[in-house]
């Protein structure tokens, strides 16, 4: 059943923002200790390295790079497994929250602007449209639709790519953020309760 929590477990940090899946473990960043983690699907952490900000927040995972975006700098980081800034460019708003990639393009919500945002490897802004409530947080996309997380409203929401609301569910926690998809499950990451949830869609 949509939004039925199946596992969860502690993060292992004190404010998990970021998340992405990378076809076998999850990645998460944490805003307290600056740090990106691999972690296996049970919590345990494989290897970390330092953000290359200092308020990491979304996650994205290509296929072969990480996108980080950074709220303290304003700042979307291509980083390769390792932590290494392969490049950066501007965000399109000055308080990103979410990334998710779509096989081709990036998506980035923005608590300032208030939008979601399509955007080319270079930053570019394709197209972008309000979200269902304000101050979205993580992304995700499920091989069709986006997913948003919205703190403000504690729900997730799956969206069409022009941001019509498909259907929602109430987050598991307070302070839904990360979120990343993995072939079946949402998994979303709270900063309130501090737990990673494994989700049904």
């Amino acid at each position: 059943m949509p939004g039925i929590v199946i596992k969860s477990w502690a993060a292992p940090s004190l404010s998990p923002t970021g998340l992405a899946f990378d076809g076998k473990h999850l990645w998460n960043s944490d805003a307290v200790s600056r740090l990106v983690y691999q972690l296996d699907l049970d919590g345990t952490v494989i290897r970390s390295f330092a953000s290359p900000g200092n308020f990491p927040g979304g996650l994205a995972f290509d296929g072969k790079y990480l996108w980080n975006c950074d709220l303290g700098s304003a700042l979307v980081y291509q980083l390769d497994l390792d932590g290494t800034v392969i490049r950066s460019f501007a965000s399109p708003g000055n308080l990103p929250g979410g990334l998710a990639f779509d096989g081709k393009h990036l998506w980035n919500s923005d608590g300032f602007s208030n939008t979601i945002s399509q955007l080319d490897l270079d930053g570019t802004a394709i197209r972008s449209f309000a979200p269902p409530a304000i101050s979205p947080a993580g992304l995700a996309f499920d091989g069709k639709y986006l997913w948003a997380s919205v703190p403000v409203s504690e729900t997730l929401y799956q969206l069409h790519l022009d941001g019509t609301v498909i259907r929602s569910f109430a987050s598991p926690g307070n302070g839904p953020a990360g979120l990343a998809f993995d072939g079946k499950h949402l998994w979303n990451c709270d900063a309130g309760t501090r737990l990673f949830y494994q989700i049904e869609t």
